[in-house]
């Protein structure tokens, strides 16, 4: 598809909406897997002046019926597999909103236009709320990276899901601001994604940390990557020597990144350094501040870890629906996640404040999970942590307390967790325990779990 062709295609979708009776700031649920459709009918939302709900295909129909409950959703656009997870919304297939209707296009940058949901689709649902001026940000940010900036002669590889934040505007995003041409996939899979590279000539290859692992094993991989330029990672951590072996076995470094959702999402890359140095992620992009503080938000002295606080354009204006814990009155963003700075401005992630787990990018609340074991036959008290994973960065590994005289069946925890969680937010894991290690505030003494080696 050309560019001209992408343009009618997007006012052709923005029509649609508009004709349907939807007006500016109606929330429309995406529901769909990486594909032209995706794209026509995310920018035909933002061109409307509505605002996109893109939500993992993945979510189990109680956790989207929950997001639909949350956002105020009044339309809902999907694959055709999976329209029967949005009950009671009105659901349609991309281009079956005909019509035409005149537009009015949104000019102020900071009306909404994406909400992300970051956590508790089971519990607390909660949503960043980002605006056309933090998303276009965000882009502008990227396309000032000097050198690596990207440009029309560039050939991206979009296998990332474009309902994650990194999918959606640090690749998609990036790629429309700059001209690239944009190969989209629907999931990754080794012998595929290679061909697709082949044939394509990739020049930009942004990957999740497995998908590195994955690639690992192909004795074709470094012939397949000849065309490749830039490989970029992001969305959950990279084990620093999977990223040495993957540079060994193809010549090309591994750059990362480190962003959130609520920066939609890049804060810093190892793009655009002349010699990047391993175990960091990079320098902050252009127009992001960044500064390291201790608990009482000071400036910690010299590389001591401490919370990292972003302030930019890119920021999101604070959780849905009242923006509530967004950047504070001097514009930074408290990340709830621990680094440190080197001299050279150097960005090295230590830990998270937060109990978050990620699992191929995506977040995982503890409590989220914890809330469904509870509910299990034969549960009285559940504990989840997060464990290395070479497939998915980390994984949920859980610990489960019987009842008092009863058993617990492992299989039939997994078979209910399966029914009201999302795949990924599953325990890999599940551990039957006696008791559960507690702190003297009563609090389950997650760090104890961890040290055991459990």
């Amino acid at each position: 598809m050309t560019w001209n062709e992408l343009d009618a295609a997007v006012d052709e979708a923005a029509e649609g909406y508009a004709a349907a009776g939807l007006v500016p700031g109606y929330r429309v649920v995406l529901l769909m897997a990486n594909s032209i459709e995706f794209v026509t009918s995310y920018l035909g939302v933002l061109r409307a002046g509505l605002v996109a709900v893109p939500l993992n295909t993945g979510l189990t129909k109680g956790e989207i019926g929950t997001v639909i409950g949350h956002s105020g959703a009044r339309l809902a656009v999907t694959d055709g597999d999976l329209a029967d997870k949005v009950g009671g919304l009105r659901a349609v297939r991309p281009g079956e909103l005909g019509g035409h209707a005149p537009l009015t296009p949104q000019t102020d940058p900071e009306t909404l236009a994406v909400l992300l949901y970051t956590s508790g689709t089971s519990g607390d649902p909660r949503a960043a709320m980002l605006s056309h001026r933090a998303l276009a940000a965000n882009v502008k940010n990227l396309a000032d990276l000097g050198e690596d900036r990207m440009g029309p002669e560039d050939v991206v590889l979009g296998v990332l899901p474009l309902f994650h934040a990194f999918g959606l505007n640090a690749v998609l995003g990036w790629a429309i601001a700059t001209g690239a041409a944009l190969i989209l996939d629907r999931r990754f899979e080794s012998t595929h994604t290679l061909d697709l590279i082949r044939q394509y000539g990739v020049t930009r290859l942004p990957l999740a940390p497995p998908a590195l692992h994955a690639l690992l094993a192909r004795d074709d991989l470094k012939e397949a990557l000849q065309t490749v330029k830039v490989v970029l990672t992001g969305a959950s951590t990279l084990d620093r020597g999977l990223a040495d072996r993957f540079e060994l076995a193809t010549g090309l470094f591994v750059h990362q990144g480190y962003g959130l959702t609520e920066a939609s999402p890049g804060v810093t890359t190892t793009l655009g350094e002349d010699e990047p140095k391993p175990g960091s992620v990079g320098r902050p992009l252009p127009n992001v501040d960044l500064r390291i503080a201790d608990e009482r938000g000071e400036d910690v002295e010299g590389d001591d870890p401490g919370e990292i606080l972003v302030r930019g354009g890119n920021l999101f204006s604070g959780y849905w629906p009242d923006g509530m814990d967004g950047p504070d009155d001097a514009g930074w963003y408290r990340t709830g996640d621990v680094g440190y700075l080197d001299a050279d401005g150097d960005l090295f992630l230590v830990d998270r404040l937060r109990e978050l787990i990620i699992v191929s990018g995506f977040n995982v609340f503890p409590s989220e999970v914890e809330e469904v074991l509870v509910q299990a036959p034969g549960v009285r008290e559940a504990a989840v942590i997060g464990v290395p994973s070479d497939e998915t960065g980390e994984a949920v590994k859980a610990f489960v307390v019987p009842r008092t005289g009863e058993t617990v069946e492992v299989a039939e925890v997994r078979e209910y967790a399966g029914s009201r969680l999302a795949r990924f937010k599953c325990p890999v894991e599940l551990e039957v325990v006696d008791h559960l290690p507690h702190s003297v505030t009563g609090k389950v003494a997650k760090g104890r779990l961890r040290e055991a080696g459990r």
